[in-house]
């Protein structure tokens, strides 16, 4: 039986916890080999967001590999590499841009491209507000070509108020739609 993969992105935006936690959440499930791509811009963030609590180093150690964003000729830079689907989280508005436009310009970018090409799943998670008209154009661009947008919104019939919960919860929201069973999410009453 073929490797289940998943790349998992991180690119400059805000949100570095989230990005680790979902991460994290998606470590515990062992239903994938991981593949991380970590942006220069997304490195600068973490060590600014998070002041050295959560590093690269914390990320790797929950992967199954890395690669340099700056390296578009490995592995994910391929279609006829097979993964499961993609997750960009944070998604900043420059990658969300560049995906829409086509420019290929790092490996991130380059991913994303071929699982849209290819029919797979690709999860972004944009981190800005508010959004103007080219945010949203850009965003509507990539849904129309199967990408599936989704901002971080707590969801708040879960009955917490505890960040960590709701990221998690989160982390099962974006593995719905890469269709993998699992139990992370609490479900709408009717499905408790």
């Amino acid at each position: 039986m073929r490797e289940q993969r998943l790349v998992f992105a991180v690119s400059g935006a805000s949100g570095m916890n989230l990005a680790y936690e979902v991460l994290c959440a998606f470590a515990e499930q062992k239903a994938f080999s991981i593949h991380l791509i970590i942006s220069e811009n997304a490195k600068k963030v973490l060590h600014y967001e998070t002041g050295g609590e959560i590093t690269e180093e914390d990320f790797g150690a929950i992967v199954t590999e890395s690669y340099r964003s700056e390296d578009i000729a490995a592995a994910p830079a391929s279609g006829s590499w097979r993964s499961q689907g993609m997750v960009i989280c944070p998604c900043s508005m420059a990658t969300l841009a560049a995906i829409a436009t086509g420019v290929g310009t790092t490996l991130i970018h380059r991913a994303a491209d071929c699982m849209l090409k290819e029919r797979r799943p690709l999860i972004l998670v944009p981190r800005e507000t508010p959004l103007h008209a080219v945010h949203l154009k850009n965003m509507l661009v990539l849904a129309e070509l199967g990408a599936v947008i989704m901002p971080y919104m707590p969801a708040f019939y879960i009955g917490t108020t505890e960040i960590r919960e709701s990221m998690r919860n989160f982390a099962g929201r974006i593995l719905d739609q890469i269709g993998y069973q699992h139990s992370l999410c609490r479900r709408w009453p009717t499905e408790r």
